[in-house]
């Protein structure tokens, strides 16, 4: 028993030093296979390095690798010590890359492609016409910025003021005859002027509250009016008398605007919505929504976009009227939209709020030049067929544009009624005529003012004193 328990004792502690042993023994193995070489750089495998070296110079270096010499210049004798020096220096990586340029330069093309690709590098390459003198593509010189040269304009200058209305005059709008325009005021009533003298035709009533705009179409007798009193009418002009209301507005309703080639009109208000009506059911077809603040102007077109509205939130919604979704939405603006207009003939339309006016390219609301100068806040615009773009705002202060060029050829202060405050010198709505030799505008010191050009300025009268804006800003 005494020599069982001495075995048993004696195995017990040969086992812990038998794996120590073990363990010992496979890390000197270890270290006899590896810590002979630690430290040292596995030498380089050539294949590989060229490849990853070409790789680099046709994806960083392709459009300059192939640039002529540059021409031998005179130079230092330190300068020539100090070439001398690092091209001694060049290491093998050096002499690699340019074995890579002279197998890439004798490497026939074997390219199945059906169109060879001519590489834009070969676009920077030089060719010498004659001894020492040398054209080069490397460097194209940047072209200059066009601006376009304004276009003459004759001064504009007041014709005749129209007085009659009570109250602000909010709206203006000509008749498709050129016999006579319309006007709504802040005193409900919607007046028709006789256009070549001025008289008075007509008084409508009917409105509760004021009218905010005029519209009249081109292929039926009918006006259409909106006012802050919720209400879209229809007054049939060879009654004279209300024939249709346009129900669905939830506040003031104050821009409208009918379709140049169908029977729909389009109305906007305070509810944020543009409504599109049905001009003879009275239905409403859709409610384009998508504006946060109140939408002031309206403008239609026969093609896409074919509704137009800017609102106060800043934004610009251009819609696609058979979808009845918005197509885009142009946020440039830093104000809020008081006017639109679009060109008769030209695809464009000029925006106008407190901060500037804007010019936008159509179909897909493309910016094309902001027209600064007017500094205070633009409630109308107008623009005839000769180029010339109005611009009046609340302080009583008219500006008129080339419209090509957005030169500013005349800025006039409008003359307010005798007794009126000068405060009462704004500026609410605008219009030219059929011709575009005429501008009806309508005042705050409730008048209706007619302007015209003047007849004796000529270019050399009156130049054009013009100067290219180049701190224009792309947005």
């Amino acid at each position: 028993e005494y020599m069982g328990e001495n075995f048993q004792l004696c195995r017990t502690m040969s086992e812990p030093n038998n794996v120590q042993s073990l363990c010992l023994k496979n890390l000197k193995r270890s270290l006899d296979m590896f810590i002979s070489n630690y430290g040292t750089q596995n030498e380089l495998d050539e294949a590989s390095q060229r490849r990853k070296l070409s790789v680099k110079i046709n994806d960083e270096y392709a459009l300059v690798k192939d640039l002529p010499p540059p021409q031998p210049k005179e130079k230092a004798p330190a300068a020539e010590k100090a070439e001398e020096g690092d091209q001694a220096k060049s290491n093998g990586v050096e002499k690699l890359i340019q074995t890579i340029e002279t197998e890439q330069k004798s490497k026939p093309s074997n390219s199945n492609a059906l169109v060879v690709h001519q590489s834009t590098a070969g676009a920077l390459t030089t060719t010498a016409n004659k001894p020492g003198q040398q054209t080069s593509n490397a460097i194209v010189p940047r072209k200059p910025v066009q601006f376009p040269k304004p276009k003459w304009h004759a001064p504009w200058k007041l014709m005749r003021v129209v007085s009659g209305h009570m109250g602000w005059v909010r709206c203006v709008a000509v008749d498709p005859t050129n016999d006579w325009f319309a006007t709504g005021s802040a005193d409900r009533t919607i007046k028709i002027w006789d256009l070549a003298s001025g008289e008075l035709r007509l008084t409508l009533t009917g409105h509760i509250n004021a009218v905010r705009e005029i519209c009249i179409s081109p292929r039926h007798p009918y006006l259409f009016s909106v006012g802050e009193d919720k209400m879209v009418k229809c007054w049939d002009l060879e009654h004279n008398k209300v024939i249709r209301h346009y129900h669905g507005h939830l506040s003031g309703v104050y821009s409208a605007c009918l379709h140049p080639t169908l029977d729909i009109l389009i109305t906007g208000g305070r509810d944020s919505v543009a409504r599109v009506w049905d001009m003879r059911t009275k239905n409403q077809i859709h409610v384009l929504a998508g504006h946060n603040n109140t939408i002031q102007s309206i403008r239609s077109q026969p093609t896409d976009p074919q509704v137009i509205t800017g609102s106060m939130d800043t934004t610009i919604k251009l819609w696609d009227l058979a979808a009845g979704k918005a197509m885009c939405t142009l946020t440039n603006h830093k104000k809020a939209i008081r006017g639109l207009a679009l060109h008769p003939f030209e695809h464009t339309f000029v925006s106008g709020g407190a901060d500037n006016l804007k010019k936008w390219k159509l179909p897909l609301g493309n910016f094309l030049q902001n027209l600064t100068g007017h500094r205070a806040i633009v409630n109308t615009l107008a623009v005839n067929q000769d180029g010339v773009l109005f611009s009046g705002a609340d302080n009583g202060t008219m500006h008129f544009w080339d419209y090509t060029s957005g030169h500013n050829f005349q800025q006039i202060l409008t003359q307010v009624q005798p007794g009126s405050l000068d405060s009462e010198a704004g500026i609410y709505a605008s219009t030219f005529d059929l011709t575009g030799t005429r501008l009806i505008t309508g005042e705050a010191d409730k008048t209706i003012k007619v302007w015209k050009e003047d007849e004796t300025a000529t270019p050399e009268t009156h130049p054009v004193n013009w100067k290219p804006n180049t701190h224009t800003k792309r947005y």
